[in-house]
C-alpha cells in the first residue's frame, strides 16, 4: 500500500520589532512630504521571513497569493548561521538534502540547476565546485515542477540566488574570520551612492579565504571579486550592472567519499582520502550581468536581463575503483580533466497590471557550451588502514577517455495570468513553450557526433483563497519536462527518446495565529516523472525510456516567537520517493525501490535568543537526516548534527563565534556507490569573526 499524500510547508511566529529591515537599505528614500507606513512585525518575521518574492510568479507577488510552496532564506538567517556556502543552509529548506558535493536532492529528485536573479548561468556548473555566499543577499526556493516559469528542469524544485546590489545608503565594512584547521578569511565590502541624489550607486566586495581540513591532503582557497553599478535613469527606469570573478582551488580534491559496508559503516578512518597531496581541483570563473527595469506607465512595466557566465575547471585526482581482491586496500585510477562551461542568458518580462488581472508575457534564451577533455591512467593501490601517499604521477601511462563538446540552445515563451477573481480568491494560470537544440561533438570518436532538437510544453494552474486573516489555503497543478542529451538520442543507443515528463499536484494552507505570532503553511504534494532512460534488457548497448519515479510527502517550516526574546526556525520534511517502474535503475536503492539519497525524514532547527542588555544573541541549530541508500543499495546511516553561534555588537563592531558540528559527530551526508562510498560530513569547526562597519 502506498503512503497517503501529506505535505506541509511553513510554521511561522512573530513579535514586535521596530528595526529597519535589510531590504530598506536598497530602497530609495521616500519624499519627506510623504507619510511613511509603519508595519509592525514580530521578531521571527522580521529576522527570517519575507512577505513578497518574484521566484513563484516572475512578478512581485505576496507569498500568500502564490499557489505553490516557497521558502526564502533571508540575509539575517544566512549571517546568523555563519553560512559560507549553500551546504550550510540545507537544514533551513525543507525537502532539500545533500546529494553530491554541491548537488541536492529536492523533494526526492537529484537537482544541480540553479538560477541567479531569476536567470540561468551558473559558473559553478560542475558537481564538485561549491558556490560561495559572499555576494548573495538571500536564497529563494520554489518547490516542485517549475517548468511553466523557468523551462526544462528536474521536478523537485529550483533554488534562486539573489545577489547583493548597490545600496542607496552607505554601507562599508571589513570582516576577518579565523578558525581551527588554520582557517582564515578576510572581506572588504563597500556600497552606497556616488552622487548627492543617489541616482548613481556602486558596490565593491573583495573576499579571500584559506584553510586546511581534518581529511588527509586537503586544503582550500577561495577568492571572489564582486563589482556592481546601479543607475536610476529616471523615476521609472533603473539599470543594474554586475561583475564577479571567482577563483577556487582545493588540494586533495575532487573530494570523494570513503567506502562502507552494506550497513553504512566506514571501512577506514574518516580522515582517509584517496587523493595524493599534489591532487587538486581548480575553478576560474566569471560572470557579467545587466538588467534594465522600467515602469512604462501606470499599467505596464518591463524588464530585460542579460547574464554571461564562464568557468574553467581543472581536475587532477585519484578516483576510487573498489576494494582489491584481499579487501585491504582500494584500487585507484588517476584522472586528469579539463571541464569548460560558457554561455549567455537573456530574459525579459512585460507585465500588464489591469484592475483584476496581472498579465505576464515572458521570453528567455540560453546558449551554453560544455566541453570535457578527460585522460585516465591505472594508479597504485592505497591501504585503508595505513595509507602511504607516495604515488609517482610522472610514471602513469595516460589514455584519452573523452574529448567532447556539447552546445545547447534553449528558448522559451510564456504567458501567465494572475486573476483576482474575488476579494478572497486569486487564480494563477500559465503556459510555456520550450524549444531545445543541442549539438554534440565527439572529437575522440567523430562517428558519435550528433544533433538533437525538441519542443515541449509546460503548464500551471493554481489558486489561493483568503478564508480569513488566519487561514489561507491553496491548490496547484504544474508540469515540467527535461529533454535527454543529444548523445543519448542516437539510434545506436536506442533513440530517439521522448523527453522526461513530470507532473505535480499540491495542496496546502498558510495559517496565522496568536496575533500574527504563529504562521503555519501546510502543503500536500504528489510528483511523477516518466520516460527515465534505462538499460535495454535485450541489448546492453542500448537504452529504453521506461523509467518512472514517484514522489509524495509532507513539509513543515516553522518560524516561532517562543518569547519576546526567543525565536525559532524549524523545517521538517517527510518524503517518500520510489522507483515505480524500472529495469534495475542505477538510482534506485534497497528492497523498497527507494530513490538514492532521498531520506524519508528530515528535521532542521535554528533557534535564537536575544540578550538586549548585552547587545547580543545566542543561537543553536540541529540537523537530522534519516537513513538513506546509495546507488548500490548500501545504507547511509542517519545522523544529527548540532551547531551553535554567539553574536554581539559594540559600537561599530560585530563579533561572532560559531561552532559547527558541536559534538564532533562522524557521519556521512550522502552516498554514491560501493566503489566511491559515502561522502563524509565536516568534523567540528570553530570560527571567530570580527566586523567593523564604517
Amino acid at each position: 500500500m502506498k503512503h497517503p499524500l501529506i505535505s506541509s510547508s511553513v510554521l511561522l511566529l512573530s513579535l514586535p520589532l521596530f528595526a529597519a529591515t535589510d531590504e530598506q537599505a536598497n530602497t530609495k528614500p521616500a519624499d519627506e512630504t510623504q507619510l511613511e507606513t509603519l508595519v509592525v512585525k514580530g521578531r521571527a518575521l522580521s529576522h527570517y521571513k519575507e512577505d513578497e518574492t518574484r521566484i513563484g510568479t516572475r512578478t512581485d507577488t505576496e507569498i500568500d497569493k502564490t499557489p505553490q510552496s516557497i521558502q526564502v532564506l533571508s540575509n539575517t538567517l544566512i549571517e546568523d548561521q555563519a553560512a559560507r556556502q549553500i551546504t550550510d543552509l540545507y537544514r533551513s529548506i525543507s525537502g532539500v538534502s545533500q546529494d553530491n558535493v554541491n548537488t541536492v536532492t529536492f523533494r526526492g529528485f537529484h537537482q544541480n540547476e540553479v538560477l541567479y536573479d531569476g536567470m540561468r548561468g551558473n559558473p559553478y556548473h560542475d558537481f564538485f565546485t561549491v558556490p560561495q555566499l559572499t555576494n548573495i543577499d538571500e536564497i529563494q526556493a520554489i518547490k516542485g515542477a517549475s517548468g511553466a516559469l523557468y523551462g526544462a528542469g528536474e521536478p523537485g524544485g529550483i533554488i534562486n540566488y539573489v545577489t547583493k546590489k548597490p545600496t542607496y545608503e552607505p554601507e562599508t565594512f571589513i570582516k576577518v574570520t579565523a578558525g581551527n584547521k588554520d582557517y582564515l578569511s578576510t572581506q572588504f565590502s563597500s556600497s552606497g551612492p556616488i552622487d548627492a541624489e543617489a541616482n548613481h550607486r556602486y558596490r565593491l566586495s573583495l573576499y579571500k579565504d584559506k584553510g586546511d581540513s581534518y581529511r588527509n591532503n586537503v586544503d582550500q582557497n577561495n577568492e571572489n571579486v564582486d563589482l556592481g553599478y546601479e543607475w536610476d535613469i529616471n523615476d521609472e527606469s533603473t539599470l543594474t550592472v554586475q561583475y564577479s570573478n571567482i577563483y577556487q582551488k582545493f588540494h586533495g580534491a575532487r573530494l570523494r567519499g570513503i567506502p562502507t559496508d552494506d550497513e553504512g559503516n566506514f571501512l577506514a578512518d574518516d580522515s582517509w582520502n584517496a587523493n595524493e597531496p599534489g591532487d587538486y581541483q581548480q575553478l576560474d570563473g566569471e560572470t557579467f550581468q545587466a538588467k534594465l527595469a522600467s515602469d512604462i506607465n501606470d499599467t505596464v512595466s518591463a524588464d530585460i536581463g542579460l547574464r554571461y557566465f564562464k568557468g574553467t575547471e581543472l581536475q587532477k585526482y585519484h578516483e576510487l575503483r573498489g576494494l582489491n581482491s584481499t579487501e585491504d586496500a582500494i584500487e585507484r585510477q588517476y584522472r586528469d580533466q579539463v571541464r569548460k562551461n560558457e554561455g549567455i542568458s537573456l530574459s525579459s518580462n512585460v507585465i500588464f497590471d489591469f484592475d483584476k488581472h496581472t498579465l505576464l508575457l515572458g521570453a528567455d534564451y540560453t546558449n551554453s557550451t560544455h566541453s570535457r577533455l578527460f585522460y585516465t591512467a591505472n594508479a597504485s593501490e592505497l591501504s585503508l588502514a595505513n595509507p602511504v601517499y607516495d604515488a609517482d604521477i610522472s610514471t602513469y601511462s595516460m589514455t584519452l577517455k573523452q574529448n567532447n563538446k556539447r552546445e545547447s540552445d534553449e528558448f522559451g515563451l510564456l504567458i501567465q495570468d494572475q486573476w483576482s477573481a474575488t476579494n478572497r480568491l486569486d487564480v494563477v494560470a500559465g503556459a510555456r513553450f520550450n524549444h531545445f537544440d543541442q549539438d554534440y561533438t565527439d572529437n575522440r570518436t567523430p562517428s558519435n557526433s550528433t544533433k538533437y532538437s525538441d519542443d515541449g510544453y509546460s503548464t500551471r494552474l493554481g489558486a489561493t483563497y483568503h478564508w480569513s486573516d488566519s487561514v489561507k489555503p491553496y491548490v496547484s497543478l504544474s508540469s515540467g519536462y527535461q529533454p535527454h542529451d543529444a548523445e543519448d538520442q542516437q539510434e545506436s543507443k536506442g533513440g530517439p527518446f521522448d523527453p522526461e515528463e513530470s507532473f505535480q499536484r499540491e495542496a496546502g494552507v498558510r495559517t496565522y495565529w496568536l496575533d500574527n505570532r504563529l504562521n503555519i503553511n501546510l502543503a500536500l504534494y504528489h510528483i511523477t516523472r516518466e520516460n527515465v532512460l534505462q538499460d535495454d534488457p535485450d541489448d546492453s548497448d542500448k537504452q529504453i525510456a521506461i523509467g518512472k519515479v514517484r514522489s509524495q510527502g509532507a513539509e513543515v517550516d516553522v518560524m516561532a516567537d517562543i518569547t519576546d526574546r526567543w525565536v525559532a526556525n524549524i523545517s521538517y520534511a517527510y518524503n517518500d520517493t520510489i522507483v515505480d517502474k524500472d529495469n534495475e535503475d542505477r538510482f534506485a536503492a534497497g528492497d523498497s525501490d527507494r530513490f538514492s539519497n532521498s531520506p524519508l525524514h528530515q528535521l532542521g532547527v535554528w533557534t535564537r535568543y536575544d540578550l538586549p542588555s548585552l547587545s547580543s544573541s545566542v543561537s543553536v541549530g540541529a540537523d537530522y537526516v534519516s537513513q538513506q541508500y546509495n546507488r548500490d543499495q548500501q545504507k547511509v546511516k542517519p545522523y544529527t548534527v548540532y551547531d551553535a553561534s554567539w553574536q554581539t555588537k559594540w559600537d561599530d563592531w560585530t563579533f561572532q563565534a560559531t561552532i559547527k558540528n558541536l559534538t564532533d559527530e562522524v557521519y556521512a551526508t550522502a552516498g554514491f556507490n560501493k566503489n566511491i562510498g559515502s561522502y563524509v560530513g565536516e568534523r567540528r569547526r570553530i570560527y571567530l569573526s570580527a566586523q567593523y562597519d564604517f
